[in-house]
């Protein structure tokens, strides 16, 4: 890693060094990187799935979480 890099993220506002990580983050994904699941996300991915399967009238579309998370934090999901 490029310490001196680093060393001037660290001393950016918490804000810019938050909006820094999602870019980062973002073009890391858009580049098809898949980190594996851990055991733990798995065996909730499955809890969840059964949950599901077990009451699929309780789902909730996205469309209605996003407009839900948009209105509570005032910012597009």
């Amino acid at each position: 890693m490029n310490e001196t890099l680093f060393e001037n993220a660290k001393r950016l506002p918490l804000a810019e060094r938050v909006e820094l990580a999602e870019a980062l983050w973002e073009d890391i994904a858009a580049e098809g990187y898949e980190p594996a699941l851990t055991a733990a996300q798995g065996a909730e991915l499955d809890r969840r799935l059964e949950a599901h399967r077990q009451n699929p009238e309780t789902a909730i579309p996205w469309e209605q979480v996003k407009a839900e998370l948009e209105k509570k934090h005032g910012r597009p999901a």
